[in-house]
């Protein structure tokens, strides 16, 4: 059998978690996710907690609600970030099974 390169070979939750750690995969998401675990924040609070620009931060949160692992909720004029508890459990028990 040959190497494939195909994901049609994995489950669904491997793609997702594989996913999911690409995302996690840089230390400043790292550090958003550690803050949103201690409380729901907006952009600009997580701007203060960090030393990023605003234009970062708001990429990396793109990144992270891409692959479901933080919620944003509007509340005008702001968004609040939050972790999704349910999908980083998920997250987080897939990869203590591998490790």
């Amino acid at each position: 059998m040959g190497i494939t390169t195909s994901i049609d070979n994995y489950t669904t939750d491997q793609i997702e978690v594989s996913k999911q750690a690409k995302a996690m995969g840089h230390p400043a998401r790292v550090a958003i996710m550690k803050l949103l675990s201690e409380k729901s924040l907006t952009c600009n609070a997580i701007v203060e907690s960090m030393p990023l620009a605003q234009s970062t931060v708001s990429q990396h949160l793109k990144e992270l609600k891409a692959v479901h692992l933080i919620d944003a909720m509007e509340v005008r004029p702001k968004i609040i970030y939050s972790l999704n508890k349910k999908n980083y459990q998920k997250f987080k028990n897939i990869l203590e099974e591998i490790f």
